[in-house]
């Protein structure tokens, strides 16, 4: 806390000595919404039309994925039941090597098996004891198909999923959003805008207030195995600062958080760089790009602006001339923002 009331008194020291401070650009009362601000201070950009297109075409088509045949793995629960046989009926844990232990024959492998292959497999087995011997295999209690919710939900952890179960209804099964308290109020934690879901190591273009509070079909995914959901907690959202500043950083999300503060406990710009800034801005349901006069703002000719929760600021080192082109270039496969916005995906890299 010392450091950074120091860094920002140093700040405004320095700015108010080269008289480009304005004492009211600190009063975030005054602060017009970025989207308000004067002509010439923010440019906008984000996903056209068409990347929405895609984005949802994509989401369609993973609705209509079939769902994969069942195969056994480590965890599951396997009944074996033998026409008239009844002594021959047992219950089988699948080891973590993936074997279940079969009369006659001990234990047998049968982890990515379908239930089908496996009762093949065994009536083989049995065929060597019993007259044309007439099985099934049956999964009774199925553990390995599991996805994992973390974050600002009740009950964080992974969870057994059956087929055709959908984001909300893990949502619900994790025990919904947990409450917390912000400035004495007791509020829901969880900011849907930046919670992702993971699939297969991509980010899926999920909206979570579409997909939980509304039940919208196509944004309510259906789960698979695998899948990794992390419901953004509102008190740990950081922003962040990039570029060509002293000091890049990220640091927790507060309502009295502009760029001014935030190039501040950056230590400043550094002696080169560009005089607009870029803020990323809308998580990865649909981020937006916003280009800020930072020069006005450390002058004073321009308002502060006050940054949201999950919000990168972007210094590049000097002008670009091709803006649409640097925002895409920026933004791949959103693997930008989830390194700077979501720490907790670091170990994904």
């Amino acid at each position: 806390m010392k450091k950074w009331f120091y860094s920002l008194l140093f700040l405004f020291g320095f700015l108010s000595f080269s008289g480009c401070y304005n004492r009211f650009t600190g009063n975030f009362d005054q602060f017009p919404e970025i989207t308000n601000l004067p002509s010439g201070v923010v440019d906008q950009s984000g996903l056209t039309d068409e990347d929405k297109r895609r984005q949802l075409e994509l989401l369609k088509k993973l609705d209509e994925q079939k769902e994969p045949v069942y195969r056994i793995n480590a965890g599951d629960k396997i009944s074996i039941r033998v026409y008239n046989h009844p002594d021959l009926i047992m219950e089988s844990l699948v080891t973590p090597d993936g074997a279940i232990g079969v009369m006659f024959a001990g234990q047998v492998q049968v982890a990515g098996l379908t239930l089908e292959e496996a009762s093949e497999k065994i009536k083989k087995i049995y065929g060597q004891y019993i007259k044309n011997p007439e099985l099934g295999v049956f999964a009774i209690d199925v553990r390995s198909q599991t996805a994992t919710i973390a974050g600002a939900v009740n009950n964080p952890g992974m969870f057994v999923i059956a087929n055709g179960m959908r984001l909300a209804d893990l949502f619900a099964k994790a025990g919904g959003s947990a409450v917390r308290d912000f400035d004495d109020q007791m509020l829901d934690a969880a900011d849907f805008q930046n919670s992702i879901i993971v699939r297969n190591g991509k980010i899926l273009p999920v909206n979570f207030s579409l997909a939980i509070e509304k039940g919208d079909r196509w944004h309510n995914v259906k789960l698979k195995k695998g899948d990794y959901i992390y419901i953004a907690v509102r008190s740990e959202v950081m922003v962040s600062i990039i570029g060509s500043i002293n000091r890049p950083h990220k640091r927790l999300w507060d309502q009295n958080l502009g760029v001014l503060e935030l190039i501040s406990s950056g230590l400043g710009v550094k002696e080169q760089y560009w005089k607009y800034g870029v803020i990323i801005r809308g998580g990865m349901e649909n981020p937006r790009f916003y280009r800020v006069d930072i020069d006005g703002i450390l002058q004073g000719r321009c308002s502060n602006v006050r940054l949201m929760p999950g919000d990168v600021v972007y210094i590049p080192h000097d002008n670009i001339s091709e803006y649409n082109v640097f925002v895409r270039k920026l933004l791949p496969s959103a693997q930008f923002l989830s390194t700077f916005t979501f720490p907790a995906l670091n170990f994904m890299k």
